[in-house]
């Protein structure tokens, strides 16, 4: 009994001093973080697509009008006049008007600033599923620790009961009572290790390179951020890479509904001919141009490019509004979780007081089991409320200052 005395005191000690740099703690190595992110299939994804915009930004600036090479040969034949060797060859090339060259280098330096937010976003929401993982399977490791604490004390408790009936100083309905709540904390002792194999296995599929290897760290006590949760909400819009993304696409869009207006008038193409009839007889070499006459097709295209361009300044618009609430969640969020877990740690200090009393009220004889036993079960339900408060808590925190790139992802000079 006085084993367990001990420990519930311990308990309170821990949870009633946060620590100066607990925010850190429990988090893994940035190094892991960093590669388990570059090894991930959507940030490789993404950095493909960045290099493919750039190849098609390259393609825009040089352009797609090339030499055109034509050229034939005959034989023909003349009655009573002979056999004659006949060919003409020609070299055609379109050439952009003034101005389509600019816009199309615009267009291709829009492609590849949205193609590398994109990438930076693609790498935003792998380290978010990485935060998510991590917390789930931080949470459900101190759960199982909870639970086996738990089994310990029953089974201390069971052990003190079977003396006392023993020595005839119990009934043996208390023995009955004290294996029933024994086989409980047990039952819910391989439910939180199922979650806990459930949960690491899950953050191992996804992030293989993570070393996962021992036991899980601890969960840290929440520490609020020194700047505040509101200049963190605001660096979420700030560093937004869905937005930048938006805005470069909505220029592109811009851009390619210029070069779709521009375009109604066609590129002309500039050529040499030379041409050899009658084997050398006649010959002779001229200059060669086309330009087609555009009409109601490129017209519906520059209509349709411009329609686009509307759509992609919504999309921004839009965007922008979806980042902003979702920092404006964050910030929520983080502050209910936050009182949320100060509320339960609460709670817990004052079940746990109680139990305490109970605990010796129960040695003295002046408590029955079964109001030990409850109290033992309040406490346990309390401490697992509190974990899971914590673990929540410290998600909703990394998450905020993940989403502001103040840790992981983002410039290294920008970070915590």
């Amino acid at each position: 009994m006085r084993k367990r005395l001990t420990m519930t005191a311990a308990l309170v000690l821990t949870l009633a001093a946060p620590g100066g740099h607990a925010q850190e703690a429990g988090l893994p190595d940035l190094a892991q973080v960093q590669a388990a992110l570059d090894a991930h299939p959507s940030v490789q994804a993404a950095q493909a697509r960045s290099g493919a915009a750039q190849a098609q930004a390259r393609a825009l600036a040089r352009g797609s009008h090339e030499v055109t090479f034509q050229g034939s040969y005959m034989n023909r034949s003349v009655t009573r006049e002979g056999t004659y060797d006949e060919f003409d060859a020609q070299l055609m090339r379109p050439f952009r008007l003034p101005g389509k060259a600019r816009l199309d280098k615009e267009i291709g330096s829009y492609g590849i600033v949205a193609a590398q937010n994109r990438a930076e976003d693609a790498r935003h929401q792998a380290a978010t599923l990485l935060n998510d993982s991590w917390w789930d399977w931080l949470g459900a490791a101190e759960e199982v620790r909870i639970d086996r604490q738990a089994v310990a004390n029953y089974e201390t408790l069971l052990k003190a009961v079977s003396r006392r009936v023993e020595l005839r100083d119990a009934a043996q309905l208390e023995t009955d009572q004290a294996e029933a709540s024994l086989g409980a904390a047990r039952l819910a002792l391989q439910q939180s290790e199922g979650r806990a194999a459930l949960a690491r296995t899950r953050l191992r599929a996804q992030f293989p390179t993570l070393a996962l290897e021992g036991e899980a760290p601890s969960v840290p006590v929440p520490v609020l951020p020194e700047a505040g949760i509101a200049a963190l909400g605001q660096k979420v819009i700030e560093h937004s890479h869905e937005i930048a993304a938006a805005d470069a696409a909505a220029g592109g869009a811009d851009a390619s509904a210029a070069r779709a207006r521009a375009e109604r008038t066609a590129d002309p193409s500039l050529g040499f001919r030379v041409f050899s009839e009658r084997s050398g007889e006649e010959q002779g070499a001229g200059v060669l141009f086309q330009m087609p006459l555009g009409g109601g097709h490129r017209r519906a295209l520059a209509d349709q490019a411009e329609a686009e361009a509307s759509a992609a300044r919504a999309d921004a618009m839009a965007t922008r509004f979806a980042v902003t609430g979702m920092a404006e969640a964050d910030m929520s969020e983080a502050r209910y979780r936050h009182a949320a877990w100060q509320r339960a740690r609460e709670g817990l200090k004052a079940q746990m007081a109680a139990l305490l009393k109970l605990r010796i009220g129960h040695k003295a004889g002046e408590i029955d089991l079964s109001d030990e036993l409850l109290g033992e079960r309040q406490v346990h339900d309390a401490l697992r409320q509190e974990v899971q408060a914590r673990a929540e808590a410290m998600r909703a925190l990394t998450r905020l200052r993940l989403d502001a790139h103040a840790i992981w992802i983002g410039d290294p000079a920008e970070r915590d």
